[in-house]
């Protein structure tokens, strides 16, 4: 996937805010250039949303990657627990605070304390003190997790807005840029529970953690910025170990990929006439059929043809383990085996259900990044379609296709479709607008028996033939024959002869029940 990382403060224009990068990736693309710098942003989202983890990124980022100090305030976690909570992400806060670029203000309550509302409630003391830390270390970003768990014993929301509003005073007052996560109750509604905490901060960004298909996927959304810039919408983004927070912004993906003129081979030597001389280097290719109608075959003459010409491959199998992909290809006369060890294939097999489609997109793009691959195959797409929603699948088609285009590396899907013979599955209407080559396998049934039909459906930028080829699988790989002749509609499903060919085929019968 292809994002503009250098255009952050070109993207603000003259007498908007200056902003502050995060260093979250994706983010600053949807904020146009990061949070607007001495404001305040409220974070509010459910439970397992994410909050406290963007949250600290934008912390330690800000250590790590700008040099610029920062404070923590919790209400709900200890200091020790959110040291703990983000070692995995290899942000070391314990050394920031040994370094001095780091603060923490414990605002958590006491074992067993009880806060009964009577009277006025003041926060002077903890402004106080969280000023003091910011002083102490000239911190420049500061965090305020959990604020919210300050507010549930009281009835009055205006409390809460005077409250917030006095924090917000503050540490407005002293330039640095803030952000306060929030619980909220629930995915849609209110921002928060009382109604009036969107009002006090500059900006709100929403995160939420809807439950799509039986997973959890998780978007961002930034509802206001005053006084500068964003982009609209909710976008989806992910959480892992390696790279913590990714934001997933199709609209930061560009149409500026380079174009080749240089052809790979498919592996099957009469497919390559076909397409005109070859494949486009820098295409997607889309091979499209029933089962059994030879599509994993075709990956396997394509990934071979890689390995006669010494370049990396790169498979991703959704349904069928590393093994029998090995064991199948040698049937068809492909070491794929040797290949790993010779270090120019890797094979990759994961079932969609292990995990969000997006974290399935940051691990392929982290897989392609590490093995640098000339071609990538995946084996199948519509094995991903089954585990998402039309949305979430096309956000994931186009962003590992437009990511596999920016490097120039030639890759090839394969896709199932519902119906035996001829028809088309909701995965081609996801996916023809964005391949290069689309090839059609097809079962043909004539005379009682059945057998399959070959055809270049689209091919971008070079000629390729229209003709439908009929074509046998052996131990020896796929044989592409000649065109059907005399039959139509085999695209749909439903062959039949034309009438010269029907009456031949009919005098030929009768000729042969008179001789016998």
């Amino acid at each position: 996937m292809s994002y503009q990382t250098d255009r952050h403060m070109s993207d603000r224009k003259p007498g908007h805010l200056e902003a502050m990068e995060t260093g979250i990736t994706g983010f600053d693309q949807i904020a146009m250039g990061g949070l607007p710098k001495g404001r305040t942003t409220l974070v509010a989202g459910t439970a397992g949303s994410g909050k406290t983890v963007i949250a600290l990124e934008f912390l330690a980022n800000g250590v790590t990657k700008f040099d610029e100090p920062g404070v923590i305030v919790t209400f709900e976690e200890t200091p020790l627990d959110l040291i703990r909570n983000v070692e995995s992400f290899g942000w070391d806060l314990q050394q920031m605070l040994d370094d001095n670029k780091l603060a923490i203000v414990n605002a958590t309550p006491e074992p067993g304390e009880a806060v009964i509302e009577s009277g006025s409630y003041d926060l002077s003391a903890l402004v106080a003190r969280i000023e003091h830390a910011i002083r102490e270390i000239g911190a420049k970003r500061v965090i305020l997790d959990a604020v919210g768990a300050l507010f549930p014993q009281f009835s009055d929301s205006s409390v809460v807005r005077n409250e917030l509003r006095r924090i917000h005073n503050g540490l407005r007052g002293m330039g640095v840029t803030t952000l306060i996560t929030l619980e909220r109750t629930e995915e849609e509604g209110g921002v928060g529970r009382f109604g009036v905490e969107e009002f006090v901060a500059d900006n709100v960004v929403i995160l939420r953690n809807r439950l799509d298909n039986e997973k959890r996927r998780r978007t961002i959304e930034i509802l206001k910025f005053r006084g500068a810039p964003h982009q609209k919408g909710e976008y989806p983004f992910t959480i892992d170990v390696d790279d913590g927070v990714t934001v997933i912004p199709l609209s930061a993906i560009e149409l500026k990929q380079k174009s080749s003129d240089i052809r790979v081979s498919s592996g099957v030597a009469e497919l390559d006439r076909m397409c005109g001389g070859g494949m486009y280097r820098d295409s997607i290719i889309l091979v499209s059929g029933a089962t059994g109608t030879g599509k994993t075959l075709t990956v396997t003459e394509y990934i071979k043809a890689a390995i006669r010409s010494g370049e990396r491959a790169l498979l991703f199998g959704s349904e069928e383990s590393r093994e029998q992909i090995m064991r199948n290809a040698s049937n068809w006369g492909a070491d794929f085996e040797q290949a790993e060890k010779d270090g120019i294939l890797r094979i990759v097999c994961r079932y969609p259900e292990v995990m969000s489609l997006e974290d399935h997109l940051i691990q392929m793009k982290r897989d392609i990044r590490d093995f640098r691959p000339a071609r990538v195959a995946v084996d199948s797409m519509s094995a991903f379609e089954r585990v998402s929603s039309g949305k979430s699948f096309r956000e994931f088609v186009i962003g590992l296709t437009s990511h596999i285009k920016h490097l120039e590396t030639t890759g090839l899907f394969t896709n199932t479709t519902s119906m035996l013979m001829g028809g088309e599955s909701i995965t081609e209407t996801h996916i023809s607008t964005i391949t290069d080559t689309i090839i059609l396998l097809r079962y043909v049934e004539l005379q009682g028996v059945m057998r399959r039909g070959l055809t270049v459906l689209k091919m971008r930028g070079t000629w390729h033939e229209k003709d439908i080829r009929e074509y046998v699988i052996d131990n020896h790989g796929m044989h592409i024959q000649e065109p059907f002749k005399g039959v139509h509609g085999i695209l749909t499903g439903v062959p039949t002869y034309s009438y010269a060919q029907e009456r031949r085929r009919l005098d030929d019968m009768f000729e042969d029940e008179s001789r016998s």
